[in-house]
């Protein structure tokens, strides 16, 4: 077993977390917390909270998919914002690794969908912590005000139990559901992403993923609100 989560320690070119500002916010939000469960959560509700939901910023250069470039950025989606929680986890000797898995939101904004021309996300990122004894997801995403915009309670982590999007909203309507598995990696897979996302949305592959888009899902959901398909 030891053997095995060994390379779920590692710092690499996406979990680095021996880069200085990755180390940094780890050291400030764990602050003098020292069990390994209680810092995994300080952990997750900084990258939740401090890095804003924003998909239009997908890019498909390997280097905008690592926790530091993730961090600088200060908005990203959710497989970096997976990448920072994991490498931020493997600084404190918590090894973690990244899961990905195809998606249905229902509440998704309508510009959002246009711009996907799909109501499917696919290759949508979580992180797997290893927690007293056993594995355990948590999807840091959504950060809290974009769920009060949704009218979606921010998903809590408590370091025990699997955190993953609700099913349903506050008002009792279809949230998310998850469609197809990709399973765990203990480096970002970053040719399969690029691969599926090019095959589900080609529309985007043949170069609007070139152009930086200057657009928000928060400005999406202030214009319109989310829509439940």
């Amino acid at each position: 077993m030891q053997s095995s989560l060994q390379a779920n320690l590692n710092n690499t070119p996406f979990f680095d977390h021996k880069h200085p500002s990755v180390r940094d916010y780890g050291k400030f939000l764990a602050g003098k917390l020292s069990a390994p469960t209680e810092i995994a959560i300080a952990l997750y509700n900084g990258v939740r909270d401090d890095i804003r939901y924003n998909p239009y910023t997908f890019r498909p250069a390997a280097e905008t998919f690592s926790a530091s470039y993730c961090l600088a950025a200060k908005e990203s989606y959710c497989i970096p914002k997976a990448v920072l929680l994991a490498a931020l986890a493997r600084s404190f000797g918590i090894p973690a690794r990244i899961g990905l898995a195809d998606v249905k939101n229902h509440l998704a904004s309508p510009q959002f969908l246009a711009y996907l021309k799909n109501d499917i996300f696919v290759m949508h990122g979580y992180t797997e912590l290893y927690l007293e004894g056993k594995w355990v997801k948590a999807t840091p995403a959504f950060d809290s005000n974009l769920c009060a915009q949704m009218h979606v309670a921010p998903l809590e982590f408590n370091g025990r139990d699997d955190s993953i999007f609700h099913e349903f909203d506050t008002d009792g309507a279809r949230h998310m559901e998850y469609l197809a598995d990709h399973g765990v990696h203990s480096e970002v897979p970053h040719a399969q992403i690029i691969q599926a996302i090019a095959h589900a949305y080609p529309h985007l592959a043949e170069g609007m993923f070139r152009t930086q888009s200057s657009r928000s899902y928060q400005a999406d959901l202030q214009e319109q609100g989310p829509t439940n398909n």
